[in-house]
């Protein structure tokens, strides 16, 4: 039997998040089905929504003594939603480039920029990260993390303003995995574009 991974809210939070029959039916930034899809394959896997008023509840159990925690709450004040989706595999082979592109797919258009595309192929291993953020009138108005290992994967949406380097702060909060890809200030700027995205999936349609 396939087990939820625990993440770092208190208890009655992720009891909330996971009972709330409104969270479910809310909107779901990501492909219709692919995540069902992924979850049958997956060990065990994580999947968290949050919506203005969940992140508003849940940062009121922050530690008020930690710096960190702190930061974070601040962070979350101008959030709209965060969505977290991280799945662990038994083995490699259990995702495709093709589903990393269901995924870019939902997040096209001139207001996507690029902040870090890295794609390493090592011995028959291929690696993907990916921060793409929205901008909007020039301020930042979401941003989307992928991670992609071989036994691993994970996508994490946040919807609001922030900047690139407050991923830093937000990571271990709100379900949010530390340890995710990490941007170049130089690529904030860079425009994206279809080739960009076909490139940072692999070159996969």
């Amino acid at each position: 039997m396939k087990a939820l991974t625990k993440f770092t809210l208190p208890a009655l939070v992720l009891a909330l998040v996971t009972a709330l029959p409104t969270l479910a039916q809310g909107p779901n930034p990501f492909p219709p089905g692919l995540a069902k899809e992924l979850a049958a394959r997956a060990s065990k896997y994580t999947e968290v929504t949050l919506d203005k008023n969940m992140l508003g509840f849940a940062s009121q159990f922050m530690n008020k003594d930690d710096q960190s925690d702190q930061q974070a709450k601040h962070l979350v004040s101008s959030l709209n939603a965060i969505y977290v989706r991280t799945y662990d595999f038994d083995k490699p082979g259990q995702y495709s480039m093709a589903d990393i592109q269901r995924i870019r797919r939902e997040f096209r258009g001139p207001e996507w920029q690029p902040v870090v595309q890295s794609v390493t192929h090592s011995k028959g291993v291929v690696k993907v990260s990916m921060i793409y953020r929205k901008v909007v009138n020039g301020e930042t108005q979401g941003m989307l993390i992928l991670d992609a290992k071989p036994e691993k994967l994970s996508f994490v949406y946040i919807s609001g303003n922030l900047n690139p380097s407050d991923l830093s702060v937000l990571g271990g909060n709100f379900g949010i995995p530390q340890g995710q890809p990490q941007p170049d200030p130089q690529l904030h700027t860079r425009p994206n574009s279809d080739r960009d995205s076909s490139h940072s999936a692999g070159g996969n349609q």
